[in-house]
C-alpha cells in the first residue's frame, strides 16, 4: 500500500508578519495512522525539502500522542526533512493521496498546478482522496470532467466560524467554507472544534486538527 502525503511550503501569515505551514498534529496523526497499517509514505511539497512547520502547532497546548511520537522518531523527522518536489511526483504506483492542513495550503497548494494535476489524476482513477482542516482548499481548482470536483458532493473543512475564532478570517486568501460551497460542494460540519469527518465516493475530507486521525482512517478503509 503506497500513499502520497503532500505538503505545503508557504510558511507566511498573509501581510502580518507571522510564520505558518502545515499543522503538526494534521501531519503526525494521519502519517502514524498509515504507517501503523503496514502504509508506505512518500511526503511531498512545492519546494522540497523540509515543509515549514506552523509554530503555534509546535505549542505545547496543541500537543497530541501522535505530536509527541514523531519528536522522538528520528526516521519520520528525516523522512519529513527531505520531502520530494511535488513537479517530480506522479499518481502512478499510488494507493491513495491526503493533505494535511495549517493555513499554508490556501497560499500555495490551492494554486498550484501540480497540485491540481494530482488531483484530477487520482479521481480520474478513482482514487482515495483525502484531506484536513485548511487542507481542503486544495479542491479551489481540480475538476472532473466539466465540473469541480467537489460538485454535488459531501465535504467538510474548517469552518468560517472556527476561522474567526483563530481571528484570521481578515488575513486569509478565502474561506474554505465558503469556497467549498461556491464550487458547488454539499458542505457540511460538526461543532466548532470536535472532530467531524466526510466521505463521499473516494473523497474523504476531515472538519479540523481532531479531525485528523478520523479523516486518515476513513482513507485507509477506501483503499
Amino acid at each position: 500500500m503506497n500513499i502520497l502525503m503532500i505538503l505545503t511550503s508557504h510558511d507566511k501569515l498573509g501581510d502580518t508578519g507571522e510564520k505558518t505551514g502545515f499543522w503538526l498534529e494534521e501531519f503526525a496523526a494521519p502519517y502514524y495512522v498509515l504507517k501503523d497499517a503496514g502504509a508506505q509514505i512518500t511526503l511531498a511539497s512545492p519546494k522540497g525539502g523540509q515543509p515549514p512547520l506552523d509554530p503555534k502547532s509546535d505549542a505545547d497546548d496543541a500537543q497530541t500522542e501522535a505530536t509527541k511520537r514523531f519528536k522522538s522518531d528520528e526516521d519520520a523527522q528525516a523522512a519529513l526533512a527531505s520531502t520530494k518536489v511535488l513537479g517530480d511526483v506522479t499518481a502512478d504506483g499510488f494507493d491513495a493521496v491526503f493533505y494535511p492542513g495549517g493555513h499554508g495550503p490556501l497560499w500555495d497548494l490551492a494554486e498550484d498546478a501540480d497540485s491540481i494535476r494530482l488531483i484530477e489524476a487520482f479521481a480520474e482513477k478513482d482514487l482515495p482522496i483525502g484531506a484536513v482542516c485548511h487542507a481542503p482548499a486544495i479542491f479551489k481548482h481540480p475538476k472532473l470532467g466539466d465540473k469541480s470536483l467537489v460538485a454535488g458532493r459531501k465535504v467538510t473543512g474548517f469552518t468560517n466560524s472556527e476561522e474567526e475564532g483563530v481571528g484570521l478570517t481578515d488575513v486569509v486568501p478565502f474561506l474554505v467554507e465558503d469556497m467549498l460551497k461556491a464550487n458547488g460542494g454539499v458542505y457540511l460540519k460538526g461543532d466548532d472544534w470536535a472532530s467531524f469527518v466526510t466521505s463521499d465516493g473516494k473523497l474523504v475530507t476531515g472538519q479540523n486538527p481532531a479531525s485528523s486521525e478520523a479523516a486518515a482512517k476513513k482513507l485507509l478503509e477506501l483503499i
